[in-house]
């Protein structure tokens, strides 16, 4: 997360869709679908066939028989129980040595194919899930051009895995500019058994953050930081939290700066978004040093 300056203090702060099919009775679609008139004398030849004395001796007698049956509710019938989705697992997965690079065609501006896939499909989820936030695929580029030139130009798999783990330097306050971050976490995902923090993955998450916004973008029950596909979701989650809107510049760049207090850092990702968007490297004014 960029040189992971102290964030402000911002005073800002998923659901399924159920598709019900079917749920229109025949009948209501006939009767819908006839003129006046016809409906009338539809109507009236029904009443006259129940209530005539040749059908009513065909009526059962008793008198619970003759009690109106309700017509079962369709929706209890269509409607499907929805059960709750178990956290994913934060690990990193240990992975073959012997993998080869993905080999997709490259996007806008020459992104990596495999780090376009897993922005565009983290804005598909985050489009279904929180269509009020308005995440684009651009966005997400612009924090990856900016946190680790979208996994240094793409080195992973075709699942989205890492070649090679992906980790910022230590946060012992030996850079000028960064915060020093304790462990508290033991050092299970960012590789370190000291008393330091660092980022990790292609998006650059301290631990403690990644355990909070964890996303499994791949549905193997993993939030992986070194995973393209999680980490770009987790990315937009993390951005999107607190019900802010992408398209409101303000709310973008309360965003961005969550992610590294620095202006520098929002204009440099406004940037490359805007770039990746028209297909026009940014100018070098546009990308003050951060």
């Amino acid at each position: 997360m960029g040189r992971h300056r102290k964030p402000p203090v911002l005073k800002v702060r998923r659901g399924s869709v159920i598709a019900l099919a079917g749920l229109v009775p025949t009948g209501l679609a006939t009767v819908t679908g006839a003129s006046d008139s016809n409906l009338v004398d539809a109507l009236t030849s029904t009443v006259h066939h129940q209530f005539s004395g040749d059908s009513d001796e065909q009526l059962p007698r008793s008198e619970a028989a003759a009690m109106p049956v309700a017509a079962p509710d369709p929706v209890l019938h269509e409607a499907k129980q929805v059960v709750p989705v178990a956290p994913p697992i934060v690990k990193t997965v240990a992975q073959p040595a012997d993998r080869e690079r993905a080999n997709l065609p490259a996007g806008p501006l020459g992104v990596p194919g495999i780090a376009m896939s897993a922005y565009k499909n983290a804005e598909s989820i985050l489009a279904a899930e929180n269509p009020e936030c308005h995440m684009s695929w651009s966005m997400l580029a612009g924090i990856g051009r900016v946190e680790s030139t979208h996994g240094y130009g793409g080195n992973a798999d075709s699942q989205g895995n890492m070649i090679e783990p992906v980790y910022g330097p230590v946060l012992d306050g030996s850079l000028a500019g960064n915060n020093v971050v304790h462990d508290s976490s033991g050092g299970d995902l960012d590789g370190l058994s000291g008393p330091y923090r660092r980022a990790v993955g292609p998006m650059q998450f301290l631990p403690e953050t990644w355990r909070k916004y964890a996303a499994d973008a791949t549905g193997n029950g993993i939030s992986d930081p070194q995973n393209l596909y999680d980490a770009a979701l987790t990315a937009g989650k993390y951005l999107c939290d607190g019900g802010l809107d992408m398209r409101n510049p303000a709310q973008q760049t309360r965003a961005i700066l969550r992610y590294n207090n620095s202006m520098a850092y929002v204009a440099n990702v406004m940037a490359w978004e805007s770039a990746y968007d028209t297909g026009q490297l940014p100018k070098q004014a546009a990308l003050p040093r951060i």
